[in-house]
C-alpha cells in the first residue's frame, strides 16, 4: 500500500512539474513573441517630401581666374528643351567671374549666370538640360503660416556635406531684415524659420511640408545670444521678377536723386553740418539732392527729414528705400518731412535712375 502511495505521490509531482515547466515556457514565449511584434510607425516622416526637391538641389560653384573662391547652394525650378533654369543667391555668385554647378549625380558642369539682382539676392544660372535631374515644385509663400513644418536642402560646408536636410517650422513671417550693400542699408521682407540655415545654404530652397519650395535662403542672424533665427526670400517676391532675370534684364526701381542718413547718425550729421530740431526724433536726412531728379523737382533740399511716405512711417533710411521700393515708376507718392522743426508735405513722381 504503501509503495502504491509514492508512485502515485511521485505521479502527482511529475505532473506537478510538466504542467508549471509547460505553463512557464508559455508564459515566456508568449513574452518574447509580443516583444517580437512590437511596431514603431513613422507618423511625421517628410522623407516623401524630401525626395520631391532633393535632386532639383545643386551645389554651386563661384570662381574669380579659374580660382574657387565660394560655394552655395541653388535648386533647379524649370526647364526647357534644352535647358535647365536654377535660383541661388547674387551673393553667392557676384564677386565671381563664373559658376560650376555639381548635380547628386556627381556631375560638375559649366553653369552660366543670365541675371542677378542686389537687392534680392536673387541669381538665375542656365545649365544643359541632360544635367538636369529633377525640377523642383514652386508653392505659395503667401498661404504659409506660423507652426507649418518647413525644411532645407543645402551644402552647409561646400560639397562635403551637400545634400543636407534640416527640419523646423515657420518662425514669423513679413519680417524686415537690414542688409548691408553695395549701395547702403536696406530691408528685405523676409520669412522666419528655426530650420539650422548655415552659409552654404545660401541660394537653397525653404520647403513646405509637401515638398514646395516656399522660400529661397538668404542669410542667417548670427550673434553670440541668439541661435536658430534662418531667413529666407518669399518664392512669391521671387518669381514675380523671375522673367526679367532669365532674360538678362536689369530690374528697374524708383528713383529719387538724393544721399540719405538717419537721424541717429550723429557723427555723420555734424560731418555734413546738419544740425536738427528737437521736434525731429526718426526719419531720414536729405544729405544732398541730384539736380534734375524727383526730389530736386519737388523742392527738397540738404537738411530736411523724411518722416512718412504714403502713411508709412519711416524710422530711417532703410526703411525708406524698403516703402520706396514698393512703388513703382510712374507712381506719385505723397511725402510729409520736417524743414526746420516745421512739417511739410509735398507729392512726388517717381522716375528710373536714368531719367
Amino acid at each position: 500500500m504503501k509503495k502504491f502511495s509514492y508512485i502515485v505521490v511521485a505521479v502527482i509531482f511529475t505532473a506537478l512539474g510538466i504542467t508549471g515547466t509547460y505553463l512557464f515556457i508559455d508564459k515566456y514565449e508568449t513574452k518574447v513573441v509580443t516583444e517580437k511584434v512590437v511596431t514603431i510607425t513613422e507618423t511625421d516622416t517628410i522623407k516623401e517630401s524630401v525626395s520631391k526637391i532633393y535632386d532639383a538641389t545643386i551645389l554651386v560653384e563661384s570662381y574669380k581666374n579659374s580660382i574657387l573662391i565660394g560655394t552655395g547652394t541653388g535648386f533647379v525650378y524649370k526647364e526647357d528643351d534644352n535647358y535647365g533654369y536654377i535660383i541661388t543667391n547674387n551673393h553667392v555668385v557676384e564677386d565671381g567671374d563664373s559658376v560650376k554647378i555639381l548635380n547628386n549625380n556627381g556631375d560638375l558642369v559649366e553653369g552660366k549666370v543670365l541675371g542677378t539682382d542686389e537687392y534680392a539676392d536673387i541669381a538665375v544660372i542656365r545649365i544643359d538640360k541632360k544635367y538636369v535631374l529633377l525640377v523642383a515644385e514652386i508653392g505659395n509663400s503667401d498661404e504659409i503660416e506660423i507652426g507649418d513644418t518647413l525644411f532645407t536642402v543645402g551644402s552647409p560646408l561646400g560639397d562635403e556635406y551637400m545634400g543636407t536636410v534640416t527640419k523646423g517650422i515657420l518662425s514669423g513671417k513679413n519680417r524686415l531684415v537690414s542688409v548691408s550693400l553695395s549701395t547702403g542699408s536696406y530691408l528685405i521682407e523676409a520669412l522666419q524659420t528655426d530650420a539650422a540655415i548655415n552659409p552654404g545654404n545660401s541660394g537653397g530652397p525653404l520647403v513646405n511640408i509637401n515638398g514646395k519650395v516656399i522660400g529661397v535662403n538668404s542669410m542667417k542672424l548670427v550673434e553670440d545670444e541668439i541661435e536658430g533665427m534662418g531667413f529666407a526670400i518669399p518664392i512669391n517676391t521671387v518669381m514675380s521678377i523671375i522673367d526679367k532675370l532669365e532674360s538678362g534684364e536689369t530690374i528697374v526701381r524708383p528713383y529719387l536723386g538724393v544721399q540719405l542718413i538717419d537721424v541717429t547718425s550723429t557723427y555723420q550729421l555734424k560731418q555734413n553740418r546738419i544740425t536738427l530740431n528737437s521736434k525731429v526724433t526718426y526719419g531720414a536726412v536729405v544729405v544732398y539732392v541730384e539736380s534734375g531728379k524727383p526730389l530736386d523737382k519737388a523742392g527738397l533740399q540738404k537738411g530736411d527729414t523724411i518722416i512718412e511716405i504714403n502713411g508709412t512711417k519711416i524710422d530711417d533710411s532703410s526703411t525708406l528705400r524698403y516703402v520706396l521700393y514698393k512703388c513703382s515708376i510712374g507712381d506719385t507718392i505723397t511725402v510729409k518731412y520736417y524743414r526746420d522743426g516745421d512739417l511739410k508735405e509735398t507729392k512726388i513722381t517717381l522716375t528710373d535712375k536714368v531719367e
